[in-house]
């Protein structure tokens, strides 16, 4: 009976045989490499985390960002620090505290930068200003330096009130005042402290002319030292600067905020996201293949034996990965899920298999003989295919991908190599049972069964969804965006989305690098002229335009001024003046309002005044509230007023007078620390881009980087990369999709010798792509830089089900009518159903990259199951059908 067979179906019988005859050998064996792997694997492996590092450095852009890199690589590997506060000036002096802390922690961090805060920019800020805003500060000045005045004498509720009052006097006599912004700061301000917090009245902002914002932000660059010995290399730098805004008292409930951003906080949030979505779907899959491989076996030995070489394939696989690259990325540390979803495919078949040619009367020995020989060739084709699916992505540019394509295209060989010595070794101590009930098969039989009674339906919606399908074609789309990958609820992720909103100062700018000045003159003039741009800095800009003129202005503010100064007991209710009396005059100010009020209805600072008298009102009904109840919290309640509306004038008026003393620079008095920004020692000069739109939206990020390329070539920063790496993911999947099938394709052909047989095989599965296509458009589901690995992934993925199918068919010669009741109909469902859970527990990733591909893959591998299990054996049988005409 042996003669009969072929040589492949005798090597792979005698290797089922001699590993269940050996057994306890094989075992021993095999678990003693398994542990030796994951010692080293342990001691060895690394994780890389850097998402631009996976294209190329041949790629052009990856060149260029390399080259910006090197001549400014103060802005290599930095995080960006935001601090908030309800006041400029808080904010200010938070972020200056804040980064003399962290310049003196050399342990942690190299270099720390808080640009705006720049002795240089204190003194010369003003320069830095329009004549037309200079002309308004001016304006604004003049009118409060009474104000001003009078309360440097005594820095009091009592005073400030009073003032306040003559003002409101003087406008209602008729005289042109700009009181709008003073009304509704110190509005706010009271409303605030009566709900209970703490909002200062920005002094800095009413002296420019400006209504106080609800908040401020200022950013703090910091590069720290980062620790490539560990899997987070940035963890100790980011606990360094959280212990210390701890220490400082910015928490998420007092008034100055820190949150952290930047490359490397989001690189880390990533692979925190990215590994715990790995951990926890690792878990839920193999929690899930457990549950199915029970539905599928109803044999706790079937179980272990498969959950045992499903490990023992897993660990070896990591070990490879350790040996052949390295480390893991933030796209190839998903293959342990992968491997999970693919790996217990091999196991499925070979067992269902020996089932099904079990017979009571017969030895465990004699059906794992006919078992390899009958599946040994068919899981050998599968292993080569989908590896070949994996391999496809090594020669891309894609270098992150390159590595997932090596390790689980390898992991699918190792695979069937535990699955061929494994499974059969383990059948002598968890044999599985002879036979399974008939009821269990018959109930998936009947399923199964079902597109055979209804073959031109099945035709006429394969049609029809094909004609869908090739129409939602056009509108499959690429997510640019590298935030869409992380976890959406990261600190850093949601700090960045909200500071794109802010084109103006857009974290996400382009930068260009040229030679000498007068090219970035000209280039600067080019780009300002872009409607996608918003503006354009550069060296030049750093020694304003008409000096003269605004020093003229300058020196005028700074004679309207005066030489004021305050008195060392600001801020406390004055001995002179008791709380009564504090009440008195808010009261006072409290009438002038209602009065203004009454009279000049229609006034433009009317609406301001109606919200101070309501504020003023509240605050007085308070007072009143806690005189009766003879509480002592009234004179707190005043003393922390006074303090909130007047805390923040000696030091505005400090940075005012400094900067009024500022004269006209050349280029030469730049400091340093600020002209190493902009220009290097060897005479490279930086442009830094900013767009006019928010480039988190991806059509505003392709207008943006291409209206700026076709000026500047070898731009880059941020937007750049992620658009032109995009282009360059969609080339090399291109590129690794035809290779694939290419390789497929051949690989078929050898091992079938049939040209029906490998088209028959080939049509579910690209049907199943095609269809996967359509669902991203239906979804909304853009591809990304994540998920992208599914259309090659599924080609070798699928190839499994449908050549198992076809080879069933042409092996046995079993007819459609048959075929779908045999053991490799409902192992091909277990299997697409373990793989499917598989992918599925993907989708719960906190990673959005690695929820995006679970998602994709589910889809992909439904539908190639559908196709498989529903289009297939519908054309199996007509081509049977054919034949017999033919004959």
């Amino acid at each position: 009976m042996e003669s009969s067979h072929s040589s492949s179906y005798r090597i792979f019988a005698r290797w089922a045989e001699f590993s269940y005859k050996n057994a306890i050998w094989i075992i021993l064996l095999v678990l003693l490499l398994t542990t030796l792997s994951t010692v080293y694997t342990v001691n060895n492996l690394g994780v890389h985390t850097d998402t631009t590092d996976m294209l190329s450095e041949d790629v052009p852009f990856r060149a260029n960002h390399i080259r910006y890199k090197k001549s400014f690589s103060q802005y290599e590997d930095t995080f960006l620090l935001v601090l908030d506060a309800p006041t400029p000036e808080q904010a200010h002096q938070a972020a200056k505290r804040f980064t003399n802390y962290l310049q003196k922690d050399s342990t942690q961090f190299s270099n720390t930068y808080y640009l705006t805060g720049e002795p240089f920019f204190e003194q010369n800020g003003l320069f830095f200003k329009s004549l037309s805003e200079l002309g308004r500060i001016t304006d604004y000045l003049a009118a409060a330096q009474p104000l001003i005045a009078r309360i440097a004498e005594s820095p009091t509720l009592y005073t400030f009130s009073s003032v306040l009052t003559e003002a409101v006097d003087e406008l209602h006599a008729g005289r042109q005042l700009e009181l709008e912004p003073v009304f509704n700061g110190v509005s706010a301000t009271l409303d605030a402290r009566l709900a209970g917090q703490s909002r200062a009245l920005s002094w800095q902002a009413l002296l420019g002319g400006e209504a106080q914002k609800e908040t401020y932000q200022e950013l703090i660059i910091v590069q720290p030292k980062l620790d490539y010995s560990q899997i987070f290399a940035a963890e100790e730098p980011i606990n360094a600067i959280r212990i210390a805004a701890q220490d400082m008292g910015f928490t998420p409930n007092a008034v100055e905020k820190l949150r952290i951003t930047g490359e490397v906080a989001l690189a880390h949030d990533e692979l925190l996201s990215a590994m715990h979505g790995a951990q926890d779907a690792g878990i839920l899959a193999l929690v899930m293949v457990a549950m199915v491989l029970l539905i599928a076996f109803r044999s706790a030995g079937a179980i272990v034996t498969v959950i045992v070489s499903l490990v023992l394939g897993l660990l070896l696989t990591a070990a490879f990965a350790t040996a052949a690259v390295g480390h893991l990325n933030l796209i190839s540390i998903a293959f342990a899920v992968l491997y999970i979803g693919l790996g217990v495919d091999y196991a499925i078949h070979f067992l269902l298999r020996h089932e099904e040619l079990r017979k009571p009367e017969q030895s465990v020995s004699e059906a794992l003989y006919k078992a390899g020989g009958d599946m040994g060739q068919a899981l050998l084709i599968c292993a080569i295919t989908t590896a070949i699916g994996f391999y496809a992505f090594m020669p891309t540019a894609y270098e992150g991908v390159a590595e997932l394509g090596l390790i689980s295209g390898t992991g699918m060989l190792i695979s069937f190599l535990v699955t061929m010595t494994m499974i059969p070794a383990l059948q002598r101590y968890f044999p599985t049972p002879v036979k399974k009930s008939a009821t269990s098969i018959q109930s998936i039989n009947k399923v199964l069964d079902l597109p055979r009674h209804a073959r031109k339906l099945v035709y006429s919606v394969t049609i029809i969804a094909i004609l869908a399908s090739v129409m939602a074609l056009p509108h499959i789309k690429f997510d640019y965006n590298l935030l869409n990958l992380n976890n959406p609820h990261a600190e850093s992720v949601q700090t960045l989305q909200e500071l794109l909103k802010n084109t103006e100062d857009s974290p996400w700018h382009i930068n260009i690098l040229v030679s000498n000045a007068q090219e970035a003159g000209q280039i600067v003039q080019r780009l300002r002229a872009l409607p996608e741009v918003e503006k354009v800095i550069s060296m030049l800009d750093l020694v304003p335009q008409e000096q003269e003129a605004k020093s003229l202005l300058i020196e005028e503010m700074a004679m309207t001024l005066g030489p004021i100064s305050f008195s060392s007991t600001a801020f406390l209710i004055s001995d002179h003046h008791t709380v009564p009396e504090e009440r008195m005059a808010l009261e006072k100010l409290n009438t002038a309002l209602d009065r203004f009020i009454s009279e000049k209805p229609g006034h433009p600072s009317e609406a301001s005044a109606r919200a101070l008298r309501a504020s003023l009102s509240n605050l007085l009904a308070d007072l009143d509230k806690r005189t009766i109840q003879n509480d002592q919290g009234g004179e707190q309640l005043l003393r922390a007023v006074n303090y909130d509306l007047l805390s923040l004038l000696p030091g505005s008026i400090k940075r005012l007078q400094l900067a009024l003393a500022a004269q006209p620079f050349t280029q030469e008095a730049l400091p340093e620390s600020v002209s190493a920004h902009w220009h290097t020692s060897d005479d490279v000069y930086r442009i830094a881009v900013y767009p006019s739109e928010n480039i988190n939206d991806n059509d505003a990020l392709r207008r943006f980087v291409h209206a700026v390329q076709k000026i500047a070539p070898t731009a880059t920063g941020v937007p750049v990369i992620s658009l032109e790496a995009g282009e360059a993911v969609v080339d090399a999947f291109i590129h690794a999709f035809s290779l694939a099938l290419l390789g497929v394709i051949i690989t078929l052909w050898m091992m079938l010798r049939s040209v029906s047989a490998t088209v028959l095989v080939l049509i579910p599965l690209l049907l199943a792509a095609l269809f996967t296509g359509a669902c991203t458009v239906l979804l909304g589901l853009p591809f990304n830089f994540a998920n992208i690995i599914a259309l090659p992934l599924l080609l070798g993925i699928g190839i499994d089900s449908s050549l198992h199918m076809v080879h069933r068919s042409r092996s046995t010669g079993v007819v459609y009518e048959n075929l779908l009741h045999t053991s490799t109909a409902r192992a091909i469902f277990y299997s697409a159903l373990t793989t499917l859970v598989g992918f599925g527990s993907l989708v719960f990733s906190t990673h959005q990259g690695t929820a995006s591909m679970g998602l994709l893959l589910t889809v992909g591998l439904f539908l190639t199951l559908v196709c498989v299990l529903i289009i297939l054996p519908v054309l199996l049988h007509s081509t049977s059908k054919n034949k017999e005409i033919v004959a």
